[in-house]
């Protein structure tokens, strides 16, 4: 056992110009990327949101387009996140070698590793402020809180960025990463009262949904749209950070095992 692999992380400046790569290579394909990844979170908030909407009575004293336009923004950010770390990660590591010719560089692993989270939650950002400007255009919030949810779309980027990174550690191929989809991200976006509210699942499901990091995103985002401040705020926050340090130390471990083979 290699002490190494599970030493702190060592953290510096250096991830930024790394930081800073990945958005010039990223501004050259600006348009389409934007376009693929805000199609999929509109057609489920306008499709769902006036099909379902008007058939469906008011959401825990809201509309149900009000009431899935958070749980959007939330599902958006977590996708946005969660494709950049596993798929152009993956890329980055395994198949470019871009890290590979990074690290002939005075920069670390642990730089790489930071630079890789951050990018990947500054593409949920961009996806989350894109839902946050459509929610405002289609007048489902006037709220100045409904603004926090660009700070939250940062920290829901960085959460799934973090346990993204752990998936990509660990994939020996990009077929590895439909199981992450198929039994991790769609089961959550099902559990944590994106389509509907947590308490409508049995006791046992609702437990469950209580512990996935997406149910606080979910409880933090729709008192903003509606102008309340989230009650057990610190909580939901502290539930996001602690996935957050977790999965950015624990990928960190993973990536120094499988680069030192």
């Amino acid at each position: 056992m290699n002490a190494h692999h599970y030493s702190l992380p060592r953290l510096s400046i250096r991830f930024f110009p790394i930081w800073r790569r990945h958005f010039l290579v990223w501004r050259k394909i600006a348009t389409t990327s934007v376009i693929g990844h805000i199609a999929d979170p509109m057609i489920y908030l306008l499709g769902l949101g006036y099909g379902l909407g008007s058939l469906l009575p008011q959401m825990n004293g809201t509309s149900y387009m009000v009431f899935l336009a958070a749980g959007t923004v939330c599902y958006s950010t977590m996708n946005s996140a969660s494709f950049e770390a596993l798929y152009s990660g993956f890329s980055r590591m395994h198949e470019q070698r871009t890290w590979e010719a990074i690290m002939n560089t005075p920069v670390t692993l642990d730089d790489i590793v930071v630079a890789e989270i951050l990018w990947a939650a500054s593409k949920s950002l961009m996806s989350g402020a894109t839902v946050v400007l459509v929610i405002w255009l289609l007048g489902l919030s006037h709220s100045p809180l409904s603004l926090g949810l660009l700070p939250l779309a940062l920290l829901v980027g960085l959460c799934f960025a973090s346990i993204g990174m752990i998936m990509t550690a660990l994939a020996p191929a990009y077929d590895f990463f439909m199981y992450y989809f198929t039994l991790v991200v769609t089961p959550m976006m099902l559990l944590c009262g994106v389509f509907f509210p947590v308490a409508q699942l049995p006791p046992f499901w609702q437990g469950v949904a209580q512990a996935l990091p997406l149910t606080h995103a979910v409880n933090i985002a729709r008192p903003l749209i509606i102008g309340h401040v989230p009650e057990g705020l610190m909580l939901h926050i502290a539930v996001l950070l602690c996935y957050t340090l977790f999965g950015f130390y624990l990928s960190l471990v993973l990536f120094r095992r499988r680069l030192a083979r």
